[in-house]
């Protein structure tokens, strides 16, 4: 048996019955679950953001597209998120030995798109900000694709290309604060062809070290790029202190689980989620993974 069926085996995961919501047109207007507001500073419930604006997260309509879980399933569901977030948690806190010392920084892939990644960010972020020590930002870094800003109605907003090309604006004047306490999120900003570039810069490296220092109980969440088909993730995966992979069952094949992994440092924390499997009742959902390349 190959190390990746045998990785595949440990993160059996228990069927939710869901429709990949990532496979809906998040750039459709009507499939917005949130828009910028203004709101007095005394009102602020987050250390970022400043101007006064907010974004107002529609949990009915999130819950509508399939971003959220029924009521009848929100139970079960919160429970997997507790299962997947409880270990990162660990590590980013140096709970777990050998710890990075940039281990707050979560970056979430998978291999193509529509594989559940955007939507296991957005519960993710949820299940952390409820976190009574911990709050958690939200980083839109699909930049090829950025449809989690389209989705919570921020991709006018300036947001991680602007910072890294403008060394004057201050990251933490970029963050927007959510009406969710203890949950903010970066947008991606404005399209650019040399993506890549930037992200690969001296900049950007500063940037996420930087943000990993002074906030060190904020947990960064990166919503990557599809590992096989962008170069962004790849060099976004090197700045990384996590990596979560998101593995569609039925759907993502073994082979190309395989080269996902083999794009990123081995030395680095890497974790599989499997999504979409059908398992019995007791079945994990998430399994930490050390690849050994060869």
């Amino acid at each position: 048996m190959s190390k990746i069926q045998e990785a595949l085996l440990k993160i059996r995961v228990a069927r939710t019955n869901m429709k990949s919501p990532d496979q809906t047109d998040s750039s459709e207007p009507h499939n917005k679950i949130g828009s910028v507001v203004h709101r007095s500073s005394s009102s602020s419930q987050s250390e970022f953001g400043v101007g006064g604006k907010c974004v107002e997260i529609d949990r009915s309509r999130l819950r509508e597209i399939g971003f959220l879980a029924p009521k009848e399933q929100e139970h079960s569901m919160a429970d997997q998120y507790r299962i997947i977030k409880r270990p990162l948690l660990d590590y980013a806190s140096g709970k777990i030995s050998d710890r990075s010392p940039i281990a707050n920084l979560v970056m979430v892939a998978s291999a193509f798109p529509e594989e559940g990644k955007t939507f296991t960010c957005i519960n993710l972020a949820l299940s952390m900000a409820m976190e009574k020590d911990t709050s958690v930002v939200l980083i839109d870094a699909d930049v090829p694709k950025p449809n989690m800003s389209r989705l919570f109605g921020v991709s006018d907003e300036p947001g991680l290309i602007e910072l890294i090309k403008d060394s004057s604006l201050v990251m933490d004047s970029v963050i927007l604060q959510t009406d969710v306490p203890g949950l903010s999120i970066l947008p991606a900003g404005q399209h650019n062809e040399l993506a890549t570039e930037l992200l690969a810069s001296r900049r950007m490296a500063r940037l996420v070290t930087d943000l990993s220092k002074r906030h060190s109980d904020t947990i960064m969440i990166f919503d990557s790029p599809p590992l096989l088909v962008t170069s962004e993730a790849r060099v976004l995966a090197g700045h990384m202190g996590q990596i979560l992979l998101i593995v569609y069952s039925g759907h993502t094949p073994q082979q190309a689980v395989g080269d996902a992994l083999e794009c990123l440092d081995p030395n680095k924390a890497i974790s599989l989620a499997l999504n979409q499997a059908d398992g019995g009742a007791g079945a994990n959902f998430y399994g930490r993974y050390t690849y050994e390349a060869g």
